[in-house]
């Protein structure tokens, strides 16, 4: 089974025991986080696809950890202009593991 939830304003196909990362959330490590912004829910042959949302469905994820991803790096130059600028980035996340996928 699986689902494709929205948060964070992007998409994520989860199953479960899935480890994902995503935008940071503001909760605890070992709370647990409902998702009822479902897109689609599949599984054994079927597919339910939400307009926009899949009503009464919902995933359950626990909460791993607060982390942050590698660094990125931002550099610009303007040729011939002596102009250059380095700039590093490291993004927020929160781990999660899908634990439940309930449909409608």
């Amino acid at each position: 089974m699986f689902a494709v939830i929205r948060t964070g304003g992007k998409q994520y196909r989860v199953s479960p025991n899935d480890l994902m990362k995503v935008e940071k959330l503001e909760a605890e490590p070992g709370s647990t986080i409902t998702f009822t912004d479902v897109l689609a829910v599949g599984g054994e042959g079927h597919l339910t696809i939400g307009a926009p949302v899949v009503a009464g469905a919902s995933v359950t994820a626990t909460v791993i950890a607060q982390d942050r991803l590698d660094k990125i790096i931002i550099f610009k130059k303007r040729r011939r202009q002596n102009s250059r600028r380095k700039n590093g980035h490291r993004q927020h996340v929160t781990v999660l593991r899908v634990s439940e996928i309930t449909a409608a």
